[in-house]
């Protein structure tokens, strides 16, 4: 299997260095090529050219978005690479080709034209919220929903191109109860569940 990591991390000096990100990154890189998969990286603060990371996607099998979670979503610098990545993807029809509708079939949905299927996408995210915040009725914030539900706006992007959506890993509480050993150990056994 072909993999990609893309780590979003954006540095604020003396505040948000990285290194966690990184640490789940390279745990990732790991656990994947002890086991015989290729493994691609993209650090999109340290630049990139969206043509090659179109290419990345149409070579990786799995797609891993490794992110801080920065006031209820990815950095704005993700946004400004998936601007870029997939308006490429979608004028080179390497990603997907329109959105699906066609005139000559009216029941073909909006969201049908992407042509990754059978490829996957999954998110793994450092929180500062502590975890029992989401999929809590009570939480002030939230009021029930998930991490999933968080991430909508980027996961429906993949799933527009084709993509199935793995469940998201998160450590959470980074900041004031953080559980780094156990958090790792969950995330190979999440990788071993979902992406293999």
């Amino acid at each position: 299997m072909n993999i990609l990591i893309i780590n979003t991390h954006l540095t604020y000096p003396g505040w948000s260095e990285g290194k966690l990100n990184l640490t789940f990154m390279d745990l990732a890189k790991g656990f994947f090529a002890e086991r015989g998969h290729l493994v691609d990286e993209t650090f999109v603060e340290r630049g990139y050219k969206p043509e090659e990371e179109v290419e990345k996607h149409v070579a990786a099998d799995v797609v891993i978005l490794q992110m801080p979670v920065n006031w209820f979503g990815a950095p704005w610098i993700y946004k400004k690479y998936a601007d870029e990545v997939f308006n490429v993807g979608l004028s080179t029809k390497a990603l997907l080709e329109g959105d699906g509708r066609t005139r000559q079939d009216p029941s073909r949905q909006y969201g049908s034209g992407g042509k990754m299927q059978g490829r996957k996408f999954m998110i793994s995210a450092t929180w500062n919220a502590p975890r029992e915040t989401y999929n809590n009725p009570n939480s002030i914030l939230f009021g029930g929903k998930s991490t999933s539900d968080i991430f909508l706006h980027i996961t429906s992007n993949y799933k527009f191109c084709g993509y199935d959506i793995l469940p998201d890993f998160g450590i959470f509480d980074i900041y004031k109860n953080p559980d780094v050993p156990r958090a790792l150990e969950d995330y190979k056994r999440h990788l071993e569940k979902y992406c293999l």
